[in-house]
């Protein structure tokens, strides 16, 4: 199983405990998102972590600081999620510096594009051993879905749906047929689903076709609960799709 969660939410120093509480009740795989103004690919319910998060002050260079404190102390991967205008801001090198000296198991971009990536900074996330997840889509092609293949070096993340994150929507025919052509293309990297993942069914339908499957929105909303402490919250919410 693996979680999503914007780093710097619901508070400025959430980032730590609910990495701690995560790598406590042993998901899979984390994926931390880097808040930004204009996080295209996210629903409302993202975008409104993200506003929150910056409004609380989190910033690229802070969420690396508050990730120094904790690396040691989980066990459990990290993937970064952040779009590309901050990492520059931040300078690429820089950044893939700072990430391959804690450990982060990979990044992914969403406006990177994979060409963008291999004219211009492939060799960079070789230098410093850093890995990359591309997204595919619906209306991905077959032909592009092998060229991404051919780039990933962390895993395929198969986008369940052509609309944003948070969509509540069951999984249609359609779907489910995209599903089973991605797993009929025997790609090279695992792949992992996302976008629409919520409870204990959608997680299992996505884990019959793809290695694992991305829960963001739902967890997001999870943590707006009151009255209840955050590491009981988390705890419940992994134990309702566990069991």
């Amino acid at each position: 199983m693996s979680v999503y969660f914007t780093a710097g939410y619901p508070a400025l120093d959430s980032t730590a405990s609910i990495l701690k509480s995560l790598s406590e009740n042993k998901v899979d795989l984390v994926e931390i998102g880097v808040p930004f103004s204009d996080p295209l690919a996210d629903g409302p319910t993202i975008q409104c972590s993200n506003e929150l998060a910056i409004a609380n002050g989190i910033t690229l260079p802070l969420l690396l600081d508050q990730l120094k404190t904790i690396i040691d102390d989980i066990d459990v991967p990290i993937v970064l999620m952040g779009y590309l205008n901050p990492i520059l801001q931040y300078g690429v090198e820089p950044f893939l510096k700072g990430v391959s000296s804690m450990g982060i198991a990979a990044l992914i971009v969403p406006d990177l594009l994979p060409e963008l990536y291999e004219s211009a900074y492939k060799e960079l996330f070789e230098q410093y051993g850093v890995s990359i997840c591309f997204l595919i889509t619906p209306h991905t092609s077959e032909e592009r879905i092998h060229r991404i293949d051919a780039l990933t070096t962390g895993f395929i993340y198969m986008v369940t749906t052509a609309a944003v994150t948070g969509e509540d929507l069951s999984f249609q025919e359609d779907q489910l047929a995209y599903f089973e052509r991605i797993q009929s293309m025997q790609l090279s990297h695992p792949v992992l689903a996302g976008f629409g993942i919520r409870d204990k069914n959608t997680f299992d339908t996505v884990c019959k076709y793809a290695r694992g499957g991305i829960i963001g929105s739902a967890f997001i909303k999870a943590l707006q609960a009151s009255g209840v402490q955050q590491e009981q919250l988390i705890y419940n919410f992994i134990q309702t799709i566990r069991s």
